[in-house]
């Protein structure tokens, strides 16, 4: 008899034990062993477990390239998350069939050995127990595509919680972790007495208390510092939202700022600063025309403004202009730094209001949640479980597609928190999803092509393009290391249908089939391939970090980040005044509301994974291995730096700290 040495791995999650009989088939190039119950005198497939079994062949099986598992009901139906299953054969072989996923059923599900194989060079034809496409036939029937809205990228078909895959769902720690928070956030904050308070604010203190229990350094911080030039402008390099400022090259036409305007003494001129590349624009167009929403019976205002900043002699980024409006007119004055008081605050005011409308729907939900779940999608539907691509992506797809499904119920949604607590509400807000998607570009979504088409390369204390660029090759080094060990030339890379399908997919589902995006359609070499790959991790990870982590520094001191704007514009200078600015505020319920939003939102879970942190051993082979390693390193290195860096800063730049920064869109 040969003697085959069994161990299975129970996953070290919440409900993962199973009580059932829990069967066994191996299958081999010679043979296969007979459908075998796994037991022992005590339960043995409880959570975190490892178990040992000795399974008998007549003969040897040769080499192992399957495995069949399967439960069988015994006192209750439960489900049980198999992790892996290792196999030492009578020759001295070790095989490692990687599994995490939730059995829930009778079915039997067959597992590859963990070496990653392409599709072309998959000789094995098992006897008619497996096919690739087999997998991936299953696979379809369980995430489907689904379209929320024309114009928009597509989603996972699902009508209910209970109808997304187990898989793909949140932990036991996660689920309740989120519903705590959505629940109790306003009374985390300890602001749910006020939370149907109508009324405005009748004072500046009266913001304040609402900052009472939870104020971060940052937020204090921005609190002390938002009507400060020097802070709105660096809030465009290192806010929330990095992803608009652009070197001005020349004025648009739409914008007739002149030199006496900005530079009233006569000691520069616009054409000279232009020239030098101390000029920049952030141009809002994508808002024009956007119907302002109606919040507790009031009428609300969203605006389109154009902002002129300058690089300064000693390195700052300062306002110099703003028109609020895109069309040029008497009633939609150019404010400037010489103005009154609040005339120039309120027109920056207006900035941010806009700002935080065009950041959550265009930079945020869009570039990052939205796309990342087409990469997961078609992920799953195109790659089997042992294709090279399937086993270095997964684990940066984790929880997005139940995060992305709470987020179009109970943020996007008619009834959702934007629709009541914004000024972009809920038409508006489609309105500026699509007007993004048609204009988005592969470009804009590799950091080094973004910087450099906006004209940024130079600019100084911009800690997003530091941070992201050095990211950035950390990951390229390391998607290069791993793929260029599977596919040695570009011919391999055009003969991997399975590849080919997953980018053909995403340009359809994702990108609405726009070549003008200028995504691939398909690649024709290695180089493409790592870059487009590159691509998908820095926004799964570091780009929604940049994004999402900030929000509750920045926008719980409500001045610095209104959700909604309830009084128009000025329509001429000298008419504004702190109590104008105050009747311009939110209510204090659409405040809190909103605070309690980007709380949420910016709370980590206490199972998160960070960039580079693999539990789930999807390689089982040396090089990956050996190269996961070196991009650990390489991650730790640079998170050392960030944080020495940032000892040196007024305000440290941490959403791109490789330790803080999460592997998947989870939150």
């Amino acid at each position: 008899m040969m003697n085959y040495e069994v161990t299975v791995f129970t996953g070290n999650l919440a409900f993962a034990t199973t009580f059932n009989n829990v069967y066994i088939k191996l299958v081999g190039t010679d043979g296969e062993s007979k459908h075998t119950r796994l037991t022992k005198w005590k339960p043995s497939f409880y959570r975190g477990a490892e178990s040992h079994f000795d399974l008998s062949c007549s003969t040897s099986l040769g080499k192992l390239v399957l495995i069949e598992l399967d439960k069988e009901t015994k006192f209750l139906a439960d489900s049980w998350y198999a992790a892996r299953v290792k196999v030492t054969s009578p020759e001295g072989d070790t095989y490692h069939f990687p599994i995490y996923h939730w059995i829930t059923d009778g079915v039997v599900h067959c597992f590859r050995e963990g070496a990653a194989l392409r599709i072309f060079e998959d000789s094995n034809s098992l006897f008619g127990k497996y096919s690739r496409q087999q997998e991936l036939d299953q696979q379809r029937e369980i995430y489907r595509w689904d379209v929320y809205e024309e114009g928009i990228p597509h989603c996972i078909k699902a009508d209910s919680f209970q109808s997304l895959p187990c898989d793909s769902c949140f932990s036991l720690t996660k689920t309740a972790e989120m519903a705590f928070t959505a629940v109790t956030g306003l009374a985390e904050l300890e602001l749910i007495k006020i939370a149907e308070c109508k009324r405005n604010f009748t004072s500046i203190e009266d913001i304040s208390h609402l900052l009472c229990v939870h104020r971060t350094e940052k937020s204090e911080y921005v609190r002390k510092h938002w009507k400060d030039d020097i802070f709105f402008g660096y809030q465009f390099l290192n806010g929330i939202n990095p992803m608009l400022i652009q070197r001005c090259t020349t004025l648009p036409k739409n914008f007739p700022v002149t030199d006496n305007m900005v530079f009233p003494h006569g000691q520069h001129s616009l054409a000279d600063e232009i020239e030098k590349g101390n000029i920049f624009l952030c141009d809002y167009k994508l808002l024009d025309g956007i119907e302002g929403n109606t919040i507790n019976g009031k009428k609300q205002y969203l605006m389109a403004p154009l902002i002129l900043l300058q690089k300064t002699c000693d390195g700052n980024m300062i306002p110099v202009a703003i028109q609020l409006k895109q069309k040029p007119a008497e009633d939609n004055p150019i404010f400037l730094p010489t103005d009154s008081e609040y005339d120039w605050l309120i027109a920056k005011i207006f900035v941010k209001s806009a700002d935080f409308n065009f950041f959550e729907l265009s930079v945020h939900l869009l570039r990052t949640h939205m796309l990342v779940e087409v990469y997961t999608l078609s992920l799953l539907q195109n790659l089997p479980m042992v294709h090279p691509l399937y086993k270095l992506l997964i684990p940066h797809t984790r929880y997005t597609l139940e995060i992305n499904f709470l987020a179009r119920k109970l943020l996007l949604s008619k009834d959702g928190d934007l629709a009541k607590f914004t000024s972009s509400g809920g038409e508006g807000a489609m309105t500026i999803l699509k007007r993004s998607m048609s204009s988005l570009t592969y470009s804009s979504l590799c950091i080094p092509d973004d910087i450099a088409e906006r004209g940024l390369d130079d600019v100084p204390n911009f800690c997003y393009r530091d941070d992201g660029l050095k990211l950035w090759e950390i990951i390229h080094r390391f998607v290069k290391s791993v793929l260029c060990h599977y596919y040695k030339t570009d011919d391999e890379v055009q003969q991997d249908s399975e590849l080919q399908n997953w980018i053909r997919e995403i340009f359809e589902h994702g990108f609405l089939s726009q070549e003008s995006s200028g995504i691939p359609q398909k690649f024709t070499s290695v180089d493409e391939m790592v870059k487009f790959v590159t691509m998908v991790i820095f926004t799964c990870s570091a780009q929604h970090s940049a994004v999402n982590s900030g929000q509750y520094d920045f926008g719980a001191w409500m001045p610095n980040s209104p959700t909604s704007l309830q009084l128009p514009p000025p329509t001429k200078k000298g008419t504004a005044s702190e109590q104008s600015m105050l009747d311009s505020f939110p209510d204090v319920n659409t405040t809190v509301h909103g605070m309690a939003i980007l709380w949420l939102l910016s709370k980590q879970s206490s199972d998160s994974l960070f960039l580079g942190q693999y539990p789930d051993q999807h390689f089982t082979e040396d090089v990956p291995h050996q190269k996961i390693r070196e991009f650990q390193e390489d991650l730790k290195k640079l998170s050392a730096d960030i944080k020495a860096r940032n000892k040196s800063l007024k305000l440290p730049y941490t959403y791109l700290d490789p330790a803080e920064v999460e592997n998947s869109v989870s939150i």
